[in-house]
């Protein structure tokens, strides 16, 4: 008989305004189910990233059903769990952990969450050259949703040229040789004027850090533009790049993708992504109306 009670929670930093206890929690109430999703934040617990270990054990032993992790613990977390899926283990970053029988198995929902949603938000937006700013944690899995996609060429721009070079070099190993390259950001004016679409993957236009991630003046009609960030759902990039015509996609169809994916491995009952896409953008809506 399936279970009706759950208990999940979310490790990382500064987690305090997340909006996944929220959508998980309401989804569930329409389901029936009786569902705590609780933020272990190793801010407020005062421990380094490193605890996630001690942390992701703590709560098997405690009875929880699964955890979801965020920044910073998404890569260090592996070496604390007893399985991968193959998405996480060829992105080596893991969001979601899955008790099964006392053991620990790590999926990245992060890369089908990003897919689901460029699929249909943007079904028909080409996919020749893709510029992609940021090569961190986000940087990783919609990069590897994006190729996934179809995209012939990924280009990622990071300020750090060794992230940015790693995390091609990680893409090709796993998609083929020539499918993605590394820039450094002073190279964006000729990427973006010869791309197809670009993904803004770095924490700029978030609320805590507002504004542009480049110049407005490298916009322009033919270029479609995806946001990861998805506090605020519109950010100052999205903003600027519809007033010129670009398609854009906001980041909160990835947020809510995500949750799904997360959501299904931890109940094994399908949630409904048309709710929950309603649920987030009520949230993200409440939030920057009380924020002003």
């Amino acid at each position: 008989m399936a279970k009706d009670s759950y208990l999940v929670g979310l490790i990382g930093s500064g987690i305090g305004p997340s909006l996944s206890p929220a959508l998980h929690e309401r989804e569930a109430d329409r389901q029936g189910l009786r569902y705590l999703y609780r933020l272990i934040d190793i801010d407020t617990l005062g421990v380094p990233p490193e605890a996630v270990g001690d942390l992701v054990r703590a709560a098997r032993d405690l009875g929880f059903d699964g955890l979801n992790i965020t920044h910073p613990c998404k890569q260090l977390v592996i070496e604390h769990l007893d399985a991968l899926s193959p998405q996480a283990e060829a992105l080596g970053a893991v969001n979601t952990v899955v008790f099964e029988d006392g053991r620990t198995v790590g999926h990245n929902t992060d890369v089908t969450g990003f897919a689901a949603s460029f699929a249909r938000g943007l079904p028909d937006a080409p996919l020749e050259r893709v510029v992609q700013l940021g090569a961190g944690g986000a940087g990783a899995a919609v990069a590897h949703a994006t190729l996934t996609l179809g995209a012939e060429r990924v280009t990622v721009v990071d300020a750090l040229a060794d992230r940015a070079a790693d995390l091609a070099a990680s893409l090709n190993g796993h998609f083929g040789e020539g499918r993605a390259a590394a820039a450094t950001p002073d190279l964006l004016s000729d990427l973006l004027a010869k791309a197809d679409g670009v993904v803004h993957a770095t924490p700029t236009g978030m609320a805590a850090h507002p504004g542009l991630p480049f110049s407005a003046d490298l916009l322009h009609p033919g270029l479609w533009v995806a946001e990861v960030v998805y506090r605020p759902l519109e950010t100052e990039l999205l903003r600027t790049a519809r007033a010129i015509g670009c398609a854009t996609l906001d980041g909160g169809g990835m947020a809510v993708f995500q949750a799904v994916d997360a959501f299904r491995l931890f109940t094994g009952r399908e949630p409904d992504s048309v709710r929950m896409l309603a649920d987030i953008a009520e949230m993200a809506g409440v939030v920057e109306s009380s924020a002003g």
